[in-house]
Parts: C-alpha cells; sequence; structure tokens
C-alpha cells in the first residue's frame, strides 16, 4: 500500500496548518496558543471527547471506532513544544517571536497527527478505540512524565503507543527503527571545587581550583575509556568550565558541568557512581574539595522487539520494502518519550527529513514533502494496530 491518496491529497492543507504553527513557537508547557489550536480541530473533526490541561498544557484526543467504545486502545503521541532559538531560514511562514522557533519540527509532528486524526475521524475504519497524545514540554521539560503522573494512563485506557521523529539527512518517504535501545539516557551534572584564591605570582600560596578543574576534565574522559565496556556505549562530556574574573588573580572557585549519555541502565548507573568517585579523589589529591550535583533527566528510550517489528512493518506498507531499516543505529540523544515505553509497549520510529540543517539549528525546517508519508504511516498504523485484536 503506498501513500494514501486522500492524505496525498490534503497535504498542502496539512502542510498550511504546519507553517501556521511554526509563525507562533511556544515553548516547554507555555502552549496556550498551541493547545487550543489542537482541540480545537479536535473538537470540529467530530471526536468523541477532548481532553485539555492534561500535563498543564497538554492534550488528549479519543476517537472510537464504527462499533463505538470497546476493543483494544492504542496511543498515538506528538510533540508541541517549539527551542528558545532565533530562526534564520528566511521562510514565509517563520517564526513571529523573537528567540523561539520550530528547530526540531514539532510542528511538523503535530500538523501530522492531526491529518490522521481528520483522517480517522472520517472513515472510522476500524474497530476499538485511538487515543491522540498531544504532548507539551519534550524540550527538557519531561512532558510525557508530567501527562503520565496526570493521569494519562489512569484516566485512558492505552494497550500500546507509537512514537514519531523526523530525521534530517535521511530521505524523505524512507524510514528508521531499531528493537531495544534506541535513544540514551540523558543525565546533568554539576562539579563545585573550592580552593584557596590568591595572588597569581604566588600559586604556592594557593589551591588552584583552575589547576584541579583542569585535572577533573581530564580524568573524566577515562570513565568511559577505562571503566565502560568498550562494547557498550555511553558519553561523559564537560561543557561548562567557569572560573575567575581577572588574570592576575587566582580564583578561589571553579565550577563546571557537563552532560552523561548512555543506551543502558546499568552502564548509566555505574558512569554516575564512577564520576562522583573520580571528582572527589581527584579535588583530594590537590588539596582542593568538590561537590557533585547529579541530576537524572529522560531514561533509555527503549522499543519493544514486536512493536518495533510491526511498526517498521506499517513503514513497509507506505514506502516499500527498501526504504525502511531496521537495524537503525541508536542515537545517544534522548526522549522522552522514554517514559510512556515504560509503561507499555510500543516503539518510536524515525522519519527521513531530507537534506535539511539539523535538529536544533536555526536554519533548520521540516520538509512538508514528508507529511503525506507521515500522515499515512500515522492512519495505517493506527487501523492495523487494532485490526491485529488480541
Amino acid at each position: 500500500m503506498p501513500v494514501l491518496n486522500r492524505i496525498a491529497e490534503v497535504a498542502p492543507e496539512i502542510a498550511e496548518w504546519r507553517r501556521d504553527l511554526h509563525r507562533h513557537p511556544e515553548l516547554l508547557f507555555d502552549l496556550d496558543r498551541t493547545s487550543a489550536v489542537v482541540a480545537d480541530r479536535l473538537r470540529g473533526f467530530g471526536f468523541d471527547a477532548v481532553v485539555t490541561g492534561l500535563g498543564r498544557t497538554g492534550v488528549v484526543g479519543v476517537l472510537h471506532g464504527r462499533s463505538g467504545p470497546g476493543g483494544r486502545a492504542v496511543a498515538l503521541r506528538a510533540d508541541m513544544d517549539a527551542l528558545p532559538i532565533q530562526e534564520i531560514t528566511g521562510a514565509p511562514w517563520a517564526s513571529t517571536t523573537a528567540g523561539k522557533m520550530h528547530a526540531c519540527g514539532h510542528d511538523g509532528h503535530t500538523a501530522m497527527l492531526l491529518g490522521a486524526a481528520r483522517h480517522l475521524a472520517e472513515t472510522r475504519a476500524f474497530e476499538g478505540t485511538v487515543i491522540f497524545v498531544f504532548q507539551p514540554a519534550e524540550e527538557g521539560g519531561g512532558g510525557a512524565k508530567a501527562m503520565i503522573d496526570d493521569g494519562l494512563f489512569d484516566r485512558f485506557r492505552i494497550d500500546e503507543i507509537y512514537g514519531l521523529h523526523n530525521m534530517p539527512g535521511l530521505d524523505v518517504g524512507r524510514f528508521a527503527i531499531r528493537p531495544g535501545p534506541i535513544m540514551a539516557a540523558a543525565d546533568r551534572f554539576g562539579i563545585a571545587i573550592s580552593g584557596r584564591g590568591g595572588h597569581a605570582a604566588k600559586p604556592q600560596e594557593t589551591i588552584d581550583p583552575v589547576l584541579v578543574g583542569a585535572h577533573v576534565v581530564t580524568a573524566l574522559q577515562s570513565i568511559v575509556s577505562r571503566t565502560v565496556d568498550p562494547l557498550r556505549a555511553a558519553v561523559v562530556s564537560v561543557t561548562c568550565f567557569n572560573a575567575g574574573t581577572t588574570d592576575n588573580v587566582i580564583p578561589h572557585t571553579a565550577n563546571l558541568s557537563g552532560t552523561v549519555r548512555a543506551l543502558d541502565p546499568t552502564v548509566r548507573q555505574t558512569v554516575e557512581a564512577k564520576l562522583h568517585h573520580v571528582v572527589r579523589t581527584t579535588a583530594e589529591v590537590f588539596g582542593a574539595e568538590a561537590t557533585v550535583t547529579y541530576r537524572r533527566g529522560y531514561p533509555v528510550t527503549v522499543n519493544d522487539p514486536a512493536a518495533a517489528a510491526f511498526a517498521a512493518d506499517v513503514a513497509r506498507r507506505i514506502v516499500g520494502d527498501g526504504a525502511v531499516a531496521e537495524d537503525a543505529d541508536p542515537m545517544m540523544g534522548a526522549e522522552d518519550f522514554s517514559y510512556y515505553l515504560e509503561r507499555k509497549p510500543g516503539a518510536f520510529i524515525f522519519m527521513g527529513n531530507g537534506p535539511s540543517a539539523g535538529l536544533h539549528h536555526p536554519a533548520y525546517d521540516f520538509d512538508d514533502t514528508a507529511i503525506a508519508y507521515g500522515t499515512s504511516w500515522w492512519v495505517t498504523l493506527a487501523e492495523a494496530a487494532l485490526a491485529r485484536g488480541g
């Protein structure tokens, strides 16, 4: 089955929805306009229920099949938030809000899922229930967890859940997925080093926190190379180093921060423990003190193997066998869809966005020619998931 004919016909209209969202980006949970647009469209499509305010500004739409309530329920999720980036695309639909833009394609994700919502509401060619999850705050706010904490899985019966994300560099009309870990856990750390400041001409009278910090940065690189199994991925990156205000004074303190990424929960735990040990002992060697603040972020995104195979099969129905990779390399980026997959079986798939600028780049834009593929995948997946019974 190729791209659905009806979806191809209305793809230009869905693109206009996408461009409207792109012109009006909103951040994290502050999605008043975006959520209102989504809720109003779902009501206009004749949804059986539209619930707003879940996870502060999330929207959930409930659509029953031809026989009404009952049977299995599949959930489809789109993220809605933008990023605090100044857009430089120069597109006619560029952001009208300074310092905010849809630099990750969530405008496209939302528009495609709305397109699927309208099609499924018009046809209702399925038995059971489709739950449409429009989520805030994927970009660092943990909106998925907020929706779960607000009762997503308690208020709505959901048997399985699926997510989709565009991927620059992958040709439009192609999909990529893998079973098991597909995106990493993402943690943050802060390191506060306390030494003894003094005149830069008399270093012997000081405990130089800059020197200590430099050794800490170097020592932290040993965690991945000498603690983690080389066949299991992890990343430790120090991304900020702040100390001192002038050239002739050795400062009293230094502050470092960075990120830890891992594709395995055990590796994640090992790296966290080792980081604390390395920082503390390195500082002690120089007579300094150091404290670590470690904040766990999104968990590893782990695709259920059966759900991943099913999602890939649906993609093949849309684009053919040769355009679907089922053994895609995992990514060290993170995704809060992971919280859903900790609770329910499901899968997260990537869809090609062509040779666009990368995600989170000020020149990025969602490729509207991908809309027909993504929307058709959503529709076909919902109908096929519910046709499986069980």
